[in-house]
C-alpha cells in the first residue's frame, strides 16, 4: 500500500511533497523518492528506508525552485525493497517519470516486447515497464495524455499513477484503477495523492477518482477525461471535514476496523494475475518449477498458525498431500525428521517472526526445501526460502491482524488448486467452480460487511459482561474458532477458548453454565449434523450460544447470526470477518485499546 503525492502550484515542490509523504507513513513503505524537473532534465532523488534516508539525499541539493513534482513511499511487489526498485523511475529516453501503486499484471510480456525496441531497464519493478509503455504510446501518438491513454489499454491490473513530464514541467498526469487515487482542489495549487492526509493542511476541497479515470492538473486548472477515449467527464468536489488522524484512517476510529473492511480488495489483489475466470483456472508463476511435494509441514505463530491450520484441510482435500501443521516455536525444539523430499510452508505476515525463521534454518540444515508465504518482499523469510509466495496484502497496521490472515487464505486456496490440477486429483470441473467463486467472493464480501458490522455491535451488547467465552468448529471451521478466541482475548481482554467442537465433551464441557457463553461455527457443510449435536450437549446444561450459520441451516440457538450463502472453504471469507467483527466490537464496547493492545507487538521478532 504505496503513499503517492503530486502537486502543481506556487509553493516550493519538494519540501511539501516530502511532508506530504511524512503524513502517509502509516501506510507503511520501505523506500521513498520525488521527481521534478529542473532545467531541462528531470531530477529524482531516492533513498532505501525510511523518509530520514530522504531528507539526507536531499540535504544541500538545489529543490527550492521547482513548483511541481511528486513524490512516492513504496511498499514493495516486484523486486526487492532497494534503491534501485524504489521510484519515481525513469522511461529510457530520461523524458518521463512515474510513480505507481499496484500491480501491472503482464509487465513480463510486455517488458519482453520492449526489449525488442531497444528499451532498457535498470530495476526489476513492473513500474519501469510501463513508464516506458507509456514512452512508446508517446512515440506513437505524438502526445502524451493520447500516450498514457494508448498505454493504460494495453496494461492489465490495478494502478494509480502520477507522471511527470521533462517537456512540460508545470504539468502533471494521473490514472487509477484498483488502487486509491484523489485530487486535492487549492487556490492556485493543485494536488494528487493517494489519500488525503497527505494535502489536508493545504485544502479540504477533494474530488475522489473512480476506475478509468485519467487526469490532467497544473497549477491553475484541472480536468478528468475517461482514460480509453479521452471523454471529459464531470466530477464533484467534495469538502472533508475530518482531522489528519481520522483521514488516515479513511474515517474509521480504529485501523483494525479500517483493515477488516478492506478485505473486499485484499482478496481481489491476492488473486490479481493468478486467476483466469474464462479458462477456470488458478496460477502461482512463483512456483511452476517446484515439484508438488510428497509431503507437506507448514510453520508459523499466532493467526498464521491458524491460516497454515485451516489450509492443511483444503491441500489434503484437494490436493491429496499429507499435510502437518506445527508451531514454529515448538516445531524449532524438536528431533525433527526431514529429508530432501520434505516441503516446509513457512507463513508469516511480516517475514519477521523470529521462532518462523529458526524453524526454516533447523529445516534446512536438515535438506527440506522452503517454500515462504509472507506479505513483505525482501523480508527475512522471503531472503531465506528457496520459493516465496507474497500475500499482496499492503501493510497491516493493527497489532490484531485481520486482512493478512484472509490473503494467507486465498493464497492457500490457490495453492490447492495448483497442486491439484498438477498432480491431476482435482477435476477441472471442480477447479473451475472454485476460481469463479473466488472471484465473486470480493463483491460478495463487500455488500455484506456493513450488516455483519451491525450484529456485531448487537450481539458484543448483549454479551459484554461475559468473563469467559467457548469458540466451536469442526474441520476447517476449527481453525476459524481458535482464530476468533485469539481475535477476543487479545484486544477484549476476555478469556476466550478455541476448541474441536468433538472435544468438548473430553474436558470443557464442565465449564457449560447459563454465565458461559459459546460462539459456534455451523455453517451449512457435512459436519453440521455433528456441529449441531454438540450444540445440543451446550443447550442441555444452559449455555447460551452465539451461532455463525447460513441460510436455510435447522438450528434453534439463543443467537443465529445468519451469513450470507457461499459453498465449501468460500464460506470461511465470510465467517472469518465476522469473528473479526464481534471481537473488535467488543473490546471498542469496552473501551479498550484496539490498535494497541497491552503487551503485544505487531511482529515477534524475539523468541
Amino acid at each position: 500500500m504505496c503513499g503517492i503525492i503530486g502537486y502543481c502550484g506556487h509553493r516550493p515542490a519538494v519540501p511539501l511533497i516530502v511532508e506530504g509523504l511524512r503524513r502517509l507513513e502509516y501506510r507503511g513503505y520501505d523506500s521513498a523518492g520525488v521527481a521534478f524537473v529542473q532545467g531541462r532534465d528531470i531530477e529524482i532523488i531516492k533513498a532505501e528506508g525510511k523518509l530520514g534516508q530522504l531528507d539526507k539525499k536531499l540535504e544541500g541539493r538545489d529543490i527550492m525552485n521547482a513548483t511541481s513534482g511528486m513524490g512516492h513511499t513504496r511498499w514493495a511487489t516486484h523486486g526487492l525493497p532497494v534503491e534501485r526498485n524504489a521510484h519515481p523511475h525513469l522511461d529510457s529516453t530520461g523524458r518521463l517519470a512515474l510513480v505507481h501503486n499496484g500491480i501491472f499484471e503482464n509487465y513480463q510480456e510486455v517488458k519482453d516486447d520492449l526489449l525488442t525496441k531497444g528499451y532498457t531497464f535498470h530495476s526489476e519493478t513492473d513500474t519501469e515497464v510501463l513508464v516506458n509503455l507509456i514512452s512508446e504510446g508517446l512515440k506513437q501518438t505524438g502526445d502524451v495524455l493520447k500516450g498514457l491513454s494508448w498505454a493504460l489499454r494495453q496494461a492489465e491490473g490495478s494502478y494509480a499513477i502520477v507522471l511527470v513530464d521533462r517537456e512540460n514541467p508545470g504539468v502533471l498526469h494521473a490514472a487509477r484503477k484498483s488502487s486509491p487515487l484523489v485530487l486535492g482542489i487549492g487556490q492556485g495549487e493543485n494536488f494528487l495523492a493517494s489519500d488525503v492526509p497527505a494535502f489536508l493542511p493545504y485544502t479540504r476541497d477533494v474530488v475522489f477518482l473512480d476506475d478509468g479515470d485519467l487526469v490532467r492538473l497544473d497549477a491553475s486548472t484541472w480536468q478528468v477525461l475517461r482514460y480509453d477515449d479521452l471523454t471529459p467527464l464531470e466530477k464533484k468536489v467534495h469538502h472533508i471535514t475530518w482531522d489528519v488522524q481520522a483521514a488516515q484512517k479513511g474515517g474509521y476510529k480504529h485501523f483494525m476496523i479500517k483493515e477488516i473492511f478492506e478485505q473486499p480488495k485484499v482478496i481481489t489483489d491476492c488473486l490479481a494475475g493468478r486467476i483466469d475466470t474464462a479458462a477456470g483456472t488458478a496460477r502461482l508463476p512463483e512456483i511452476e518449477d517446484l515439484p508438488v511435494p510428497k509431503r507437506l509441514r507448514i510453520v508459523a505463530c499466532g493467526t498464521s498458525f491458524h491460516a497454515g491450520l485451516w489450509g492443511m484441510y483444503l491441500l489434503e482435500k484437494w490436493a491429496r498431500i499429507p499435510v502437518q501443521v506445527e508451531i514454529a516455536s515448538e516445531f524449532r525444539y524438536r528431533d525433527l525428521i526431514l529429508d530432501s523430499d520434505d516441503v516446509v510452508l513457512a507463513i508469516s505476515q511480516s517475514g519477521e517472526t523470529a521462532d518462523t525463521l529458526a524453524g526454516i534454518k533447523v529445516a534446512k540444515d536438515l535438506g527440506a526445501s522452503i517454500l515462504g508465504l509472507c506479505n513483505v518482499v525482501g523480508s527475512s523469510v522471503a531472503r531465506e526460502s528457496d520459493h516465496v509466495i507474497y500475500t499482496q496484502a499492503g501493510p497491516e497496521m493493527s497489532v490484531a491482524s485481520t486482512k493478512a490472515m484472509c490473503s494467507q487464505l486465498v493464497a492457500l486456496t490457490l495453492l490447492a488448486l495448483v497442486w491439484g490440477r498438477k498432480k491431476g486429483v482435482l477435476s477441472p470441473e471442480a477447479q473451475a467452480s472454485a476460481v469463479r467463486e473466488l472471484a465473486d467472493l470480493p463483491a460478495l464480501l463487500d455488500d455484506a460487511l456493513p450488516a455483519m458490522r451491525d450484529e456485531a455491535k448487537r450481539l458484543c451488547r448483549l454479551y459484554s459482561e461475559a468473563k469467559s467465552f467457548l469458540y466451536l468448529g469442526r474441520g476447517p471451521c476449527f481453525p476459524l474458532a481458535l482464530e476468533g478466541a485469539l481475535k477476543l482475548k487479545e484486544i477484549s481482554y476476555i478469556h476466550a477458548e478455541g476448541y474441536a467442537s468433538g472435544e468438548m465433551k473430553h474436558g470443557p464441557i464442565a465449564l457449560i453454565d447459563p454465565k458461559f457463553p459459546t460462539f459456534a461455527l455451523a455453517l451449512a457443510d457435512e459436519l453440521f449434523p455433528k456441529v449441531k449435536s454438540n450444540l445440543q450437549e451446550v443447550q442441555a446444561r444452559g449455555g447460551p450460544i452465539i451461532a455463525l450459520t447460513q441460510p436455510g441451516v435447522d438450528l434453534t440457538v439463543d443467537h443465529r447470526w445468519v451469513l450470507p450463502t457461499a459453498s465449501g472453504p468460500m464460506s470461511t471469507f465470510l465467517a472469518l470477518p465476522a469473528l473479526q467483527l464481534f471481537a473488535y466490537e467488543m473490546a471498542d464496547y469496552l473501551g479498550k485499546d484496539v490498535d494497541q493492545p497491552r503487551n503485544l507487538a505487531k511482529s515477534v521478532t524475539v523468541e
